[in-house]
């Protein structure tokens, strides 16, 4: 039984995200993410400047006259949410942890996919598979995901995007849209994400508190890295302290970004002190141009 603040909560995600789709990402996810391939329909008699390579010769030969072959392109997608639920995604410190944006970003993702008749499935992952749903159509099955997204309890702390992505090899056969939603603070994962970018449209989303990125001036600090329980006390009113942090993590947000683009249709940032729609619209937009 859902309480009333968890359906208050589906609710606005509902309303909000499906504000988005309708106004701001219509007709960019549809020419983003087209079929598989194409699908034969049906044949026609010839016409002059048609393809040579298209005419039907069985029917040619029967009809004595030259037939070709009509294809329709095959629409129908998949898409599957691969979500990070471990720890280090309850941070936040702006009013929005980062799983309420995760979340957000899942329900984006669904209703994008639900309005263009496509089928949407869920991995949670933590350490180790936490759930799966398999792809379905229809809005009660994208509520469900909201729900998922919103209500479910992890069992596991730790992150493993590597066991997400061997996971997803195994029950996803056929190619299909994959966004995957994390922080990315895992253990190394390059040989999984060229595999699953070389059989899927795979996207990365990376969700970043601005704090994670670069500390406040606060003087003493105990930080605590929810996904092992270590405490850290730094001292953030040295200049040198706060620059060295910010450099590794441009850096860290630097090879992040060079291993999506090598291996896989690219990286999308977000920072829950800021709106995502740009980001995501941007990077629709660019995909498109690309095709």
């Amino acid at each position: 039984m859902l309480s009333k603040e968890i359906f208050k909560n589906i609710k606005r995600i509902q309303i909000r995200t499906n504000k988005y789709v309708q106004d701001v990402l219509a007709g960019a996810y549809h020419s983003a993410f087209k079929g598989r391939g194409m699908e034969f329909e049906d044949v026609r008699e010839y016409q002059p400047g048609d393809e040579v390579r298209s005419i039907d010769w069985n029917v040619t030969a029967r009809m004595q006259y030259p037939f070709v072959k009509n294809f329709r392109e095959e629409r129908e997608l998949t898409v599957m949410l691969l979500i990070d639920v471990s720890a280090s995604s309850l941070f936040g410190t702006t009013g929005k942890q980062k799983a309420e944006l995760i979340a957000e970003l899942g329900a984006l993702f669904s209703f994008s996919a639900i309005n263009n008749n496509d089928k949407v499935g869920l991995i949670l992952f933590s350490d180790h598979i936490e759930k799966y749903l398999p792809p379905q159509k229809g809005l009660k099955h994208a509520m469900r995901v909201i729900r998922e997204l919103l209500v479910f309890k992890p069992s596991g702390k730790k992150t493993d995007i590597a066991k997400a992505l061997t996971f997803l090899g195994k029950i996803q056969k056929r190619k299909s849209v994959v966004f995957l939603i994390s922080d990315f603070l895992s253990p190394p994962f390059k040989d999984e994400l060229s595999i699953m970018g070389k059989k899927h449209d795979l996207i990365g989303v990376s969700v970043r508190d601005p704090h994670e990125l670069k500390l406040p001036k606060m003087g003493l600090l105990q930080l605590k890295d929810l996904e092992c329980g270590r405490t850290l006390v730094v001292d953030t009113s040295k200049k040198k302290v706060r620059e060295k942090l910010a450099s590794r993590n441009k850096k860290g947000a630097e090879e992040l970004k060079k291993l999506f683009e090598t291996h896989t249709d690219g990286l999308i940032n977000v920072q829950t002190s800021q709106t995502y729609m740009h980001a995501v619209r941007e990077f629709f937009d660019k995909r498109k141009v690309l095709r």
